[in-house]
């Protein structure tokens, strides 16, 4: 499975499992992801830990996966879908979602660790968008990052493709600690068990207050993301930007 579950002590612990690949976005890994957020409400998680096995926490889409579909506008909208929705249950969910991040946070990855409340990062960790490289807009929560670092500091992500560091993510405000790569599950760890004997009515009322001053419908955001990257799907540049990239060539807009 490409994400693993476990939970105790009011602790959902879901971690992207497919290591070996870079934890790369695609329809399975989204719906594992999906169920096991799902099922961290079923069992009355307090705090939901989302990290990472191997070297990155997640690659972005499996772009192999969009060159081989027979329709990649389905297909990339489709997935944009399913990965909204997920984004959408962690952002409502009462439980405190943590994020521990090493290695690259690139593509939907990026926006995918940004949407918990609490964002830890391992000195080694990086984060870059990369859409346009493909010609694709942005997904996965990304316009969401304009509350986070403010509209220019977004626009200089998704445009530029630049890739910050950890300390530039906390310096920007969107990370609340960075710690040693070797230190980041156990920092991980003492936070969620911080966070889960605390007072759950107390923690979700104000995840819920803040979140409603800062992002006023966050389901509009995702579907309007949605219809961007299907129409971008389907435009050459879309299918040029898919073609280069499994080509390992600069592409041709």
């Amino acid at each position: 499975m490409p994400v693993s579950y476990a939970f105790s002590d009011g602790i959902a612990r879901i971690t992207l499992d497919d290591g070996d690949r870079g934890n790369p976005i695609h329809p399975d890994s989204v719906a594992a992801l999906r169920d096991a957020v799902r099922r961290s409400g079923t069992d009355g998680a307090r705090v939901i830990l989302l990290s990472a096995t191997g070297r990155f926490f997640s690659v972005g889409g499996d772009i192999a996966k969009f060159g081989a579909a027979e329709d990649i506008s389905a297909f990339v909208d489709d997935l944009a879908e399913d990965l909204h929705r997920t984004v959408s249950e962690l952002v409502r969910s009462p439980a405190i979602v943590v994020s521990a991040v090493h290695g690259m946070a690139a593509g939907a990855g990026f926006p995918l660790a940004a949407a918990a409340d609490v964002v830890l990062a391992a000195r080694s960790a990086k984060f870059t968008l990369g859409y346009t490289k493909i010609g694709f807009s942005v997904d996965g929560g990304t316009s969401l990052l304009v509350h986070s670092l403010g509209l220019h500091r977004a626009l200089r992500l998704a445009l530029l493709n630049d890739v910050i560091t950890a300390d530039e993510a906390y310096a920007a405000g969107l990370v609340a600690r960075v710690v040693e790569d070797d230190q980041l599950a156990a920092t991980a760890e003492a936070i969620a068990v911080q966070l889960a004997s605390g007072s759950a009515t107390a923690q979700a009322a104000t995840k819920q207050l803040l979140r409603a001053v800062a992002e006023e419908s966050p389901e509009s955001v995702l579907r309007a993301e949605s219809l961007s990257i299907r129409a971008r799907a389907a435009e050459p540049d879309g299918r040029e930007g898919v073609r280069a990239f499994l080509e390992k060539r600069p592409a041709t807009f």
